[in-house]
Parts: structure tokens; C-alpha cells; sequence
């Protein structure tokens, strides 16, 4: 008879794993696609090409082979991370890139009267995008920053091929000690059903606050 408690309490501890590598890269893909995406849309010709360069090369390449660059070329380099560190990073640039599209885009949709009204009330273009365009701008990026964030936690069961010890890991390693896979797979799929629930709410409620009072503004 196996004793599935110590099992269960091995895949919860993955489970907190997975839950700092969803918090840490989304926090960097969040700096990096407000850097890369308010570049894309800069006057100055080269910040525009480097955020070009960024968001294409992320996008177009495996996040399998930007993980295992990080983690096993970066040394050569002189640069050493720790696993964490390494997922955090590739998962984090990677999304970042997509989420760079997401911030160009928003800003791009603001209607030309309101950058007309920037210009009448003589603001800089740093007062524009600071008070009136980004606050317009966010709530058109909220709905695919949370399918982002989702597709980022599903992301992190690449970091099992690296040995971090998350979820995956995890139910990997149990599955290796007991034979059983349903029981090891199901409570993992459960874990990660239950983590993107919780950001698919929060991201609505923090949709309904950033969106009140700005039909006023749009008018």
C-alpha cells in the first residue's frame, strides 16, 4: 500500500516552485514588454531596431533551445545562473517579447483626438504617455497580458529539463517511485487548473479597476 501524503507533500513543494517562476518571469516579461514595447514606437530609429531585434528573435526561436542556451552557454561566458534563475529568465524574455506586441498595440490604438489634445494642452511626449495615453492604454492590454501570464505558468514544465524541481519535476519523480501515473499527473493538472484560475481573476478584477472612470476620458 503506498503511502500517497509524502508523495502529495513532494509535488506541493514543486507546486511553490512553479509558483516563483510564474511570479518572477511574469514580473520581467511585464519590464520587458513595457521596455520593448514603448521602444517599438520611439522616434529614434536604432531603440526602435534593438526592440525589433528583441521581440523577433524571442519569438522566433524554441523556448527549449533560449532555456538550454541560458543555462548551459551563459557559463562559458562567465555567466553562471542557478536554475531558477535560468528559468526565470528564459521564460521571462520569452513572454516579454509577446507581451512587447501587446504595449505597442494598446498605445497604437489610442485615438489620434487624444494625442490632439496632448499637443493642445503643451505637454511633453512623456507627459502624454504618461497621464493620458498609458492610463487608456492598460485595460486593452490586461485581457492578453492574462492569457500571457497563463501561457507562462504552463511554460515553467520546461524547466524539469534543466532538474528544477518543479511541479513536473515532481510528479516526474513520483511517478518514477511508485509506477503510479494517474494519481501523480492528475493532482498536477489540478495544481495548474487552480494557479491559472486564480490569475484569470485577478486580472479581471484589476481590469474593472483601471477601467473605471475612463469612459468619461474616452469620450
Amino acid at each position: 500500500m503506498i503511502d500517497w501524503s509524502g508523495y502529495i507533500g513532494l509535488i506541493l513543494q514543486g507546486a511553490l516552485v512553479t509558483l516563483q517562476l510564474t511570479v518572477l518571469g511574469s514580473a520581467l516579461a511585464v519590464v520587458m514588454a513595457f521596455t520593448a514595447g514603448l521602444a517599438r514606437v520611439s522616434r529614434s530609429f536604432a531603440v526602435r531596431a534593438l526592440a525589433t531585434t528583441y521581440i523577433e528573435f524571442f519569438r522566433g526561436t524554441s523556448i527549449f533551445v533560449q532555456l538550454f542556451w541560458v543555462y548551459f552557454v551563459l557559463p562559458f561566458a562567465g555567466i553562471t545562473l542557478t536554475p531558477l534563475q535560468a528559468g526565470v529568465l528564459a521564460l521571462g524574455l520569452n513572454v516579454g517579447a509577446y507581451g512587447a506586441e501587446v504595449v505597442r498595440g494598446a498605445v497604437k490604438a489610442i485615438g489620434r483626438e487624444q494625442r490632439e489634445a496632448c499637443i493642445a494642452l503643451n505637454l511633453t511626449r512623456y507627459q502624454s504617455m504618461r497621464h493620458i495615453i498609458l492610463p487608456q492604454a492598460l485595460p486593452l492590454m490586461l485581457p492578453t497580458f492574462c492569457n500571457n501570464a497563463i501561457e507562462l505558468l504552463k511554460g515553467t514544465a520546461v524547466v524539469s529539463l534543466i532538474s528544477l524541481t518543479d511541479m513536473t519535476f515532481q510528479a516526474q519523480v513520483v511517478r518514477a517511485q511508485t509506477g503510479n501515473t494517474l494519481i501523480p499527473f492528475t493532482v498536477i493538472l489540478v495544481l495548474y487548473f487552480l494557479m491559472s484560475w486564480v490569475i484569470s481573476r485577478s486580472m479581471r478584477w484589476l481590469e474593472r479597476r483601471m477601467t473605471r472612470g475612463l469612459d468619461g476620458v474616452r469620450g
